[in-house]
C-alpha cells in the first residue's frame, strides 16, 4: 500500500459545511454527485477556504480528472446499509457498467478485517495480545536476532505495525512454483520480498509493515488448524452475509464477470496484480456494500448491541489509541488502534482504514463510532484515491 498520508484529508470533513443544505433534505448521494471540493494542497485539505467550497465540482467531472474508470459507494448506519450507488465502469477495454455488486480489492482495508479477525481469537482465549507469538506458532517461527533480546514480537505490535518488521512489497520470479507463504514470509526464492524477520527492535517504533499481517496470517492458521479463507469465511462473512467477499484469489469464475479491472494513472486498463498465497495484508475483495455491513457490525457492537464478531468490550479496545503517530508523517493528529487509523475524540471520533493495490484499486473505510455511520468508497483508478477522499469529504458536510 502506498503512504497513507491522505488521511489529511479527514479533518476537512466539516470545514466546508453549507449551512444551507441539512441531513434529510438533500440525499447523501446527491451531494456526493454535484458538491465535491477540489484538493489541491494539504492546506486545502486541512483548512479548505470559501472559494473552494463554493467551487464544487461534480462526481462525473472528478471521475474523468482523475482518470478512474468506475465508482462505488456505500453507507452504513442504523445497523443497515442505508444506500449504495455505482457509478462507471468496470473495464475501460470492455465498458461493462459498474454496479453495486462489482467487486473491488480492499487493497491495505484488507487489514481492519484481519485485525477483528484476530481479536475473536483474543477474545476467545486463543491468544494473548502481548505475549510471544513464537509461543503460538507451529509451522514457523519468528527468527530471533539482536533486536529480539529484550523484546518480542507480539499480536499486538503485529496489529499496531511496532513489531519492527520491514517495509515490503511483494514480487516473485516467473516461468517457476508460485511461492508459499512460508517462501514469503522467509524472504526466499520464488518470493522477492524481504522476509519477515525483525529489524528494529519490537516496540521501539512504528514502522508500516505488510508482511506483519502475513505473521498473523499463519498465527491465525496454525492456532485454528484452518485455513485463512475459511476462517474469515466462518467469522466475518457468513455471519454478516457479506456474498461478495473473498481472501481467495483468482475469483471464482461466477465472481469473475463482477471483477472491477484496475487501472493506471492514465485510465489504461491492466491486469489484477493480486497475491495468490500472502492474503492478510491485502487480498480481500468486496464490494462497498459489504464493507457497509462489517462496518454496521462494528458500530452495532460499539453500542453493545450485537456480538456476531466482537463483544463490546473488544471493540472498545479496537477503537482505543494505541500511541500517537509522528503528526509530521500526516500533518494531523492520527493515532493507532489495534489494525485501524483513529482520529478526533468523543463524538468525533472517525476509525478509517485506506487500501490502495498496484496497478490501480483503491479502497477508503470511515466510520463515527459515537454517530453509528460510516461510508466505504471503492475505485478501479490509480488516482482513486484523492476521489474517494474528496466523496468523504462531500458525505461528511452533512453529517
Amino acid at each position: 500500500m502506498r503512504c497513507f498520508a491522505s488521511v489529511c484529508a479527514l479533518l476537512a470533513l466539516c470545514s466546508c459545511s453549507d449551512s444551507s443544505i441539512e441531513s434529510g433534505v438533500v440525499h447523501d448521494y446527491e451531494q456526493i454527485e454535484n458538491r465535491l471540493i477540489e484538493f489541491k494542497s494539504p492546506a486545502g485539505m486541512l483548512q479548505p477556504d470559501s472559494a473552494q467550497c463554493a467551487n464544487t465540482k461534480t462526481l462525473e467531472e472528478r471521475m474523468v480528472f482523475y482518470n478512474t474508470p468506475g465508482v462505488s459507494i456505500a453507507v452504513a448506519g442504523n445497523g443497515r446499509v442505508e444506500w449504495a450507488k455505482a457509478y462507471g465502469i468496470m473495464d475501460a477495454n470492455v465498458g461493462t457498467p459498474v454496479t453495486t455488486e462489482t467487486i473491488f480489492e480492499a487493497a491495505s482495508t484488507s487489514k481492519l478485517v484481519t485485525s477483528v479477525m484476530a481479536l475473536y481469537f483474543v477474545q476467545q482465549g486463543g491468544i494473548d495480545l502481548d505475549t510471544n507469538v513464537n509461543d503460538y506458532l507451529t509451522t514457523w517461527q519468528v527468527e530471533e536476532n539482536e533486536f529480539t533480546e529484550m523484546q518480542k514480537v507480539t499480536l499486538r505490535r503485529l496489529l499496531t505495525h511496532k513489531a519492527g518488521l520491514p517495509t515490503t512489497n511483494y514480487g516473485h520470479q516467473e516461468d517457476t512454483d508460485y511461492p508459499t507463504l512460508l517462501n514469503v514470509l522467509n524472504g526466499e526464492l520464488p518470493a522477492l520480498n524481504k522476509p519477515a524477520i525483525p529489524e528494529l527492535e519490537p516496540g521501539s517504533q512504528w514502522q508500516y509493515s505488510n508482511v506483519a499481517y502475513d505473521v498473523i496470517q499463519l498465527l491465525l492458521e496454525d492456532i485454528s488448524g484452518k485455513p485463512f479463507q475459511q476462517i474469515a469465511e466462518e467469522l466475518i462473512f457468513e455471519p454478516l452475509g457479506m456474498r461478495r467477499s473473498s481472501f481467495a484469489y483468482p475469483l471464482s469464475p461466477e465472481k469473475q464477470v463482477h471483477e472491477a479491472m484496475p487501472h493506471d494513472a492514465e485510465g489504461v486498463a491492466r491486469k489484477p496484480a493480486m497475491h495468490l498465497t500472502a492474503l492478510a495484508h491485502g487480498n480481500l475483495t468486496t464490494t462497498p456494500s459489504d464493507l457497509a455491513r462489517f462496518v454496521n457490525e462494528l458500530l452495532l457492537s460499539y453500542h453493545g448491541a450485537s456480538e456476531k464478531i466482537l463483544t463490546r468490550e473488544m471493540v472498545k479496545q479496537l477503537f482505543t489509541k494505541e500511541f500517537a503517530l509522528d503528526p509530521r508523517m500526516f500533518g494531523i493528529p492520527v493515532s493507532e488502534g489495534l489494525g485501524v487509523l483513529l482520529i478526533g475524540e468523543g463524538e468525533d471520533l472517525v476509525f478509517a482504514h485506506p487500501g490502495s493495490n498496484l496497478p490501480g484499486l483503491n479502497c477508503w473505510l470511515i466510520g463515527w463510532p459515537e454517530k453509528s455511520r460510516g461510508i466505504v468508497v471503492m475505485t478501479n483508478g490509480a488516482k482513486g484515491e484523492m476521489l474517494a477522499m474528496e466523496v468523504i469529504a462531500a458525505f461528511g458536510m452533512m453529517e
